[in-house]
């Protein structure tokens, strides 16, 4: 059976026993923390403590593979558009040139210019498993509950629930879609040219959108006709009551926080400057 990407997986571990609005809070701090700071020292642990919390969840790499392969590549991306736009951007923030060597005009490859694109692929390397992991080890309905625990309508946090269990069964559709068009015999593989493929990949898409529109109708027919969005407020079956392990934890992260504002501001400065 293929594996359905960032889907719920359900697993015994300590990530999994933590509350929806636990996972919610750790991971607002850890993404503030991430985006605040440019402090390599601060990366380098955050991005080691992420790993350490990816094996902690049982969450296996292969089952979450071709999304990070997917970020890669679009992190890869942002690298070259960083470095063609602002090649300098190092050199300015840091106040210092070490050129390794020059490739042509304003354009040199200098050790300053590294270390920032290193930092900002550390940024991006410390919350994308975090990221990963609170989508994949958070039931949507507990989600939707701890949304609404924290404030949020729970129309709005019906909605995002509904989106996130969409997700695998567009993904199933897709599959389902493609190997009844296959088997009509219309060759999406390798084989063909690439704008055969494309062509090919309208009757793929098109009856999918279709059957998507469809269950969104039923859906909002079915959610209708038991008064969804009546009253003002609404119970949830999923949702549950803190625990010792989820304030140890939101202590632990605020903790975090505090210590990586410190080391991050203490000098005026964002940047961790070895030059």
């Amino acid at each position: 059976m293929a594996v359905e990407m960032l889907s719920y997986i359900d697993r015994q571990s300590p990530i999994h026993r933590l509350t929806g609005v636990t996972k919610l809070i750790c991971f607002m701090i850890w993404s503030s923390i991430a985006m605040l700071t440019y402090d390599t020292r601060i990366l380098v642990c955050l991005f080691l403590f992420s790993i350490f919390v990816f094996i902690i969840s049982k969450v296996k790499l292969k089952e979450v593979a071709f999304v990070l392969l997917f970020i890669l590549f679009f992190l890869m991306i942002n690298n070259v558009a960083i470095y063609v736009f602002s090649p300098q951007e190092g050199v300015k923030i840091y106040g210092t040139s070490h050129v390794l060597f020059e490739i042509g005009g304003r354009y040199t490859i200098t050790i300053e210019q590294l270390f920032y694109q290193m930092n900002v692929t550390l940024k991006y390397f410390t919350v994308i498993p975090a990221a990963i992991l609170f989508i994949v080890t958070t039931n949507p309905s507990e989600f939707a509950a701890s949304l609404n625990r924290i404030g949020v309508s729970y129309r709005i946090s019906y909605a995002v629930a509904l989106a996130l269990r969409y997700i695998p069964d567009i993904q199933r559709d897709f599959r389902n879609i493609s190997l009844s068009q296959q088997a009509r015999g219309i060759d999406m593989s390798r084989k063909e040219k690439l704008t055969k493929r494309i062509k090919n990949a309208a009757s793929i898409i098109v009856p999918l959108i279709l059957s998507s529109l469809d269950k969104i109708e039923v859906i909002s027919n079915a959610m209708e006709l038991r008064g969804f969005g009546k009253n003002k407020k609404r119970s949830w079956y999923r949702a549950r009551p803190f625990q010792k392990i989820d304030v140890i934890t939101i202590i632990l992260f605020v903790l975090i926080l505090l210590v990586s504002f410190y080391v991050t501001l203490h000098d005026g400065n964002r940047f961790y400057n070895p030059f």
